[in-house]
């Protein structure tokens, strides 16, 4: 507790502040590392057992047009796996250059954008949410294009 209150005091000139807070986020960052990759891992095991369920169940044993009310299911668990990849990209890549790149999030948030779309129920879902989803899309392409453009000029 001594080691602590005496790094906070030493703390008072900016550097070793500034060196503090950057362990700080590499420590988080790390822990967010390992805490994404256990979540991926579930999610692997679990499409696993949904997938033996699932053929054992429905393929095989199902009426006709069953198979395709649970593919969407099934399409899910993959793009779930997907966007948590990706998130675990955006981690490693803040870990590797101390930099949150806004190219990664954007396509993280177009897979998730795209996810909701194929799983979309037209039945029960209203035109504003399909008009707000074209918005997102439309954003965020525009806004990956932008990031993109500047990111080629950099080069």
């Amino acid at each position: 507790m001594r080691k602590l209150f005496k790094r906070i005091r030493e703390s008072g000139r900016d550097e070793n502040f500034l060196s503090m807070v950057e362990n700080i986020e590499v420590l988080a960052s790390k822990a967010l590392s390992l805490a994404m990759i256990l979540v991926i891992l579930i999610a692997i095991i679990d499409l696993f057992f949904y997938l033996l369920f699932f053929l054992e169940n429905h393929l095989f044993i199902s009426s006709i047009g069953k198979f395709n009310k649970t593919l969407f299911t099934t399409f899910g668990l993959f793009l779930n796996i997907l966007i948590a990849l990706e998130i675990l990209e955006n981690i490693t890549a803040y870990l590797r250059k101390h930099v949150v790149q806004v190219e990664l999030v954007i396509v993280t948030s177009l897979i998730a954008v795209a996810r909701k779309i194929i799983l979309l129920n037209l039945k029960t879902t209203t035109g504003t949410h399909v008009i707000g989803l074209g918005v997102s899309i439309l954003a965020l392409s525009i806004s990956y294009w932008i990031v993109r453009k500047s990111n080629s000029r950099k080069s």
